[in-house]
């Protein structure tokens, strides 16, 4: 369970309080409507997406198994966002607890990075697809794509954990407790801090570094390959065209 630091000089607080997109009821009824459309469609296409790649054996191949690993990924990540959201939207400002914001941040750090880190896999997938077509079967076994996925998963779920433990060891002061955004995000969860926060916005960079950077350069340099493959294959078509 995730706790605070006690401090004298400031007061209880029974947790944090998101501030509201609007008190219009029109507006909020208009976005109510508008952000659950879009959740009931994502739920909806993903869903789809993971009963046509489990149910079609044409489609036991490692891009359709990373493909339905990212549809239930995104199931779970708006689902960690969008019911509190919708709430939040109506106006119910209940205060959510220090474990429930520190559970859903850890999540939401989850199973975005996890997201990255597949993409990554993806990428590379392709590039082995398209540069080493004779030797895809032999690399991109079912053993190694199941590895690939729960590495990126476990290796998401340390990076969380640690930057989470993290911050909720700081105190928070008890007149600020309410946070300028729909979720609990690491940013606007530090600003609540009563302490020096550089130490946490600098792993805060670093874990950023990790999942967003590394697995973009990783997607670029892949992409790399894949074109100048591409472009060297359709130079030899040409060059035998000529030659015939």
């Amino acid at each position: 369970m995730l706790a605070v630091k006690p401090d004298l000089n400031q007061s209880e607080t029974p947790g944090f309080v998101f501030r509201v997109f609007t008190s219009v009821p029109e507006l909020q009824a208009l976005l109510f409507t508008l952000f659950l459309l879009l959740y009931l469609m994502i739920l909806c296409g993903n869903t789809a997406i993971i009963w046509v790649v489990c149910t079609h054996s044409s489609l036991r191949m490692p891009m359709y198994f990373f493909l339905g690993s990212l549809s239930l990924l995104e199931i779970c990540y708006t689902t960690d966002v969008v019911p509190l959201m919708l709430s939040n939207i109506l106006g119910f400002q209940k205060p959510i607890s220090l474990a429930g914001c520190g559970t859903q941040m850890f999540f939401f750090l989850t199973l975005g990075g996890t997201d990255c880190f597949l993409l990554a896999i993806m990428a590379y997938d392709r590039y082995v697809a398209i540069c080493h077509p004779l030797h895809y079967s032999l690399i991109m076994t079912q053993k190694l794509c199941l590895q690939m996925v729960m590495g990126s998963l476990n290796l998401a779920l340390f990076l969380s954990l640690q930057l989470t433990a993290l911050i909720f060891t700081l105190p928070f002061c008890g007149h600020h407790r309410e946070i300028n955004h729909f979720l609990c995000d690491v940013p606007p969860v530090l600003r609540l801090a009563c302490s020096d926060i550089h130490v946490h916005q600098a792993v805060l960079y670093v874990v950023g570094i990790l999942v967003l950077t590394v697995p973009f350069l990783l997607i670029f340099i892949s992409y790399v390959f894949i074109v100048s493959t591409i472009l060297r294959m359709h130079s030899f078509i040409s060059n035998l065209k000529c030659s015939i």
